[in-house]
């Protein structure tokens, strides 16, 4: 008789994916003609066919996976609010709206948070202060980590954390590229996060290591191709498809990865994230 080895259980955990209400904007009118972050450059331009084409793939995966996709009108002379997650921030059925840092974007609040008003959305707080919807607010189950160092004011986060009543964790990014918390950082679920360390002052790098000890860790070439700028449900995350070694990381920690081709909307900065603002109801 032979006898077989006896095998380790295995100790990755069992995700579990949640399903989702996005709102999303069909980039008809993408293009780059200003230059408001590092990644955009009028003079290369870009190819708003191929773009269209991407974010319809990237559509395509959410209704797939069995999420619910809303969308917003596109509005002529605004080529950026196909990135909808900066649209507002909305918790348990409140909406915080956005108030853009640049001119270029500054009619993108309003037409979000009419839309948002017209679905059923009635408690919506035109904010005060300075900030980019879920750009740089990420919520988690029980806190909401917020961005700050280039474009939302930390004023904004005290302001959404009275009007949402979640605690609001402060964040400060320190590189250019990464001028959103949504490049640098996403949520897995069940209260852990993704990130890119070098993209966070030493003190926020402190916080996130004490609040996270379990995240995953991605390094600086997945971060530069906006690999972090993904999407999770608790277990299917819609990631760009570069990011290689943050994708084989995630497959590790049990989750499954869904690569997309978002290289024509990153000349614009955006990636998944960008493009996906979630509702909570």
């Amino acid at each position: 008789m032979t006898v077989l080895p006896a095998t380790e259980p295995s100790t990755v955990p069992v995700r579990t994916a949640l399903r989702r209400h996005y709102l999303m904007c069909r980039p008809e009118h993408f293009a780059v003609t200003y230059a408001i972050n590092p990644w955009m450059d009028p003079a290369a331009g870009a190819d708003a066919g191929r773009a269209v084409e991407q974010w319809e793939a990237l559509r395509a995966a959410y209704l797939a996976l069995g999420h619910e996709v809303s969308l917003i009108d596109p509005i002529e002379g605004l080529p950026d609010m196909v990135f909808a997650a900066n649209g507002a921030l909305v918790v348990g059925g409140r909406v915080y709206g956005a108030r853009f840092t640049f001119p270029e974007r500054r009619d993108e609040g309003p037409a979000y948070a009419a839309w948002l008003r017209a679905n059923g959305f009635g408690d919506v707080l035109e904010p005060a202060h300075t900030n980019e919807g879920e750009g740089d607010f990420l919520t988690l189950d029980d806190v909401i980590l917020a961005g700050t160092g280039f474009r939302t004011d930390i004023a904004a986060h005290q302001e959404a954390q009275e009007f949402l009543g979640r605690p609001v964790v402060t964040l400060r990014l320190v590189d250019p590229r990464f001028y959103h918390l949504d490049t640098a950082l996403f949520p897995l679920g069940g209260g852990n996060v993704a990130y890119f360390p070098g993209a966070f002052s030493p003190g926020s790098r402190a916080v996130l290591e004490r609040l996270f000890p379990d995240a995953v860790i991605a390094g600086e070439r997945d971060a530069a191709v906006l690999g972090l700028n993904a999407v999770c449900d608790g277990r299917n995350v819609i990631v760009n498809a570069e990011a290689a070694d943050l994708i084989a990381t995630l497959r590790d920690h049990g989750y499954e990865p869904h690569p997309v081709d978002l290289s024509e909307l990153r000349k614009a900065g955006g990636g998944p994230k960008c493009c996906t603002l979630e509702l909570r109801a």
